[in-house]
């Protein structure tokens, strides 16, 4: 789930969304795991033992009542005493009856939920009524210990662009995967081989020690949802009352995921361009088919011709698809993401399609000197400071972590083999998001293969009850994907189905918002398939 856009935060990092988004990572199931779900192992007591100790955010234009705080997890799960990372954090205070911590996941992979908390974290203020509202920084993400591919560095999506190469020269187009990956390792330093969600859900249970509660409260988004399933599956007996929106696939090959993304973002922008040929100030005009190839012609024109931008680097037509399939995710962002390419078309500013390559997830600028920060004082794995969180720090972090929750590695040869045929299937599915989407699949070779934790061992689980919600229409994540996974999962998950619109449903539906906090907060779940119907956007 995306954030409400911050358009002065988000121009101060608007990262290119297709800029480097490599990772070279080692993945697999670390030798902790079967344990999980027992006594903390050996070397393990001294993170199980630890307090989150809360402060000041320190950060200019955030609320005043949020704070900021820290915990620190291993490096390595199956070598504990190997290295240390910190992780950062951000809550609100219950102020009712205080029963715990409610955890947020906002999905990604690769957003930082601690600046989105700040921007966003209106929609969950009935929860503290009860609860802390807590979020995280994931290993790898924003200021916790963040990947890179290096800013500006040559990178696979520019390569790619070039269809003649890529058809007529595969193996040129594989050897520069493999050159593009390394660059990540060379940027990203050691969390990088333990990126993936087996190691982010153990950290999960770190965090829920250290916030002193005996079971995990938890609601997780769209990738927030993997996560989630992931920590249910290591710690049955730690689940609390645990909410997947947006729920993600367990299962589902890479590239079939990649196709059934660029599907739903052709549907969502589709239903964009609709939208907006009703407004005289759309700038693709009033006839939807025409404005359709409109889109189309300006993305290969900035392909061809790319515009500069107050970063240096060059605004190619990928980065317009990257940044608007973040403002297609929901209906309330489409008149801010008309504005923004209203600017572009017009007079070639990007400044505000810029702000959504990011789902408007951008750090924030420092705030006063001399203002205090965790981790400031840790060299070695402690917090980053907001201004030194690389650029490319949430396109990485995507590649990282879905390349390492992936076991599927093709050969040279495959690839090669399938490269025309998975062309094709990728243009049929998005003459706009296709090469994107196939681009981002091609980026996991020559990385190590991922685990196959997820896919083979996150099903059956025997947990307390866990409320799915999944969307009829939702262009990132497939209702048939959370059907899928409650059946995988086992008569612990409990199924409400939002007919409606828009990548999850808490945000954007009073009855899903409402069915969610009363299971919450009460305990109290919906029938199993029922739903909730479409419904007025709020104003």
């Amino acid at each position: 789930m995306l954030a409400k856009l911050s358009r002065g935060t988000a121009r101060r990092r608007g990262a290119l969304a297709a800029a480097a988004a490599l990772a070279l990572l080692g993945a697999g199931l670390p030798a902790a795991v079967a344990a999980a779900d027992t006594d903390p192992a050996p070397g393990m007591a001294r993170f199980y033992a630890q307090k989150v100790v809360w402060g000041q955010c320190g950060i200019e234009q955030w609320p005043d009542d949020l704070q900021c705080g820290k915990v620190t997890v291993p490096l390595d799960y199956a070598h504990p005493k190997s290295g240390s990372l910190d992780l950062a954090l951000a809550r609100y205070r219950a102020t009712g009856d205080r029963r715990g911590s409610v955890l947020l996941n906002f999905g990604g992979p690769g957003g930082p939920g601690v600046p989105q908390l700040a921007v966003g974290g209106k929609e969950f203020m009935e929860l503290t009524d009860r609860y802390d509202v807590v979020t995280f920084d994931p290993r790898g993400v924003g200021r916790s210990s963040p990947v890179s591919c290096g800013d500006g560095e040559s990178n696979a999506f520019t390569a790619l662009d070039d269809e003649p190469a890529d058809l007529h020269d595969p193996r040129a187009m594989l050897d520069l995967l493999k050159r593009a990956a390394a660059k990540c390792a060379e940027h990203s330093g050691p969390v990088l081989p333990h990126i993936g969600t087996v190691d982010a859900a153990r950290d999960l249970d770190v965090m829920r020690q250290a916030l002193g509660d005996d079971k995990l409260n938890y609601l997780g988004f769209s990738y927030g949802t993997r996560l989630g399933a992931v920590y249910a599956a290591q710690f049955p007996h730690r689940v609390g009352r645990l909410v997947l929106d947006g729920v993600d696939t367990l299962t589902e090959p890479l590239a079939e995921q990649g196709i059934a993304g660029a599907r739903g973002q052709q549907t969502a922008l589709d239903d964009f361009v609709d939208w907006c040929a009703k407004d005289i100030a759309c700038p693709f005009g009033q006839d939807p088919r025409k404005g359709r190839e409109l889109v189309e012609q300006l993305v290969r024109s900035l392909d061809k011709d790319p515009v500069p931008t107050d970063f240096g680097e060059p605004f190619t037509g990928q980065d317009l698809v990257g940044a608007m399939g973040q403002g297609l995710y929901s209906s309330k962002l489409w008149p801010s993401l008309e504005r923004a390419l209203a600017q572009l078309v017009e007079s070639g500013d990007t400044s505000g399609v810029m702000a959504f390559a990011t789902g408007g997830l951008a750090l924030p600028v420092k705030g006063e000197p001399g203002s205090t920060r965790s981790g400031d004082d840790d060299p070695d794995g402690g917090l980053v400071d907001p201004e030194d969180v690389p650029l490319d720090n949430l396109p990485a972090a995507l590649m990282a972590v879905n390349c390492a929750d992936d076991p599927d590695r093709p050969s040279a040869q495959q690839v090669t083999a399938d490269l025309k045929r998975l062309r094709a299937d990728y243009e049929q599915a998005s003459p706009i998001f296709g090469q994107y989407r196939l681009t981002q699949v091609l980026l996991c070779y020559g990385r190590p293969k991922g685990t196959d934790y997820i896919r083979d061992h996150v099903k059956d689980l025997h947990t307390a009850k866990m409320l799915l919600v999944g969307t009829r229409g939702d262009p990132a994540t497939p209702y048939r994907w959370t059907v899928e996974t409650a059946k995988r999962l086992g008569p612990s998950a409990v199924v409400l189905d939002n007919r409606s619109d828009g990548h999850t449903g808490y945000g954007s539906s009073k009855c899903v918002h409402r069915k969610i906090d009363d299971f919450l907060l009460f305990g109290t779940l919906p029938p199993n398939g029922s739903s909730c119907g479409e419904e007025e956007e709020d104003d």
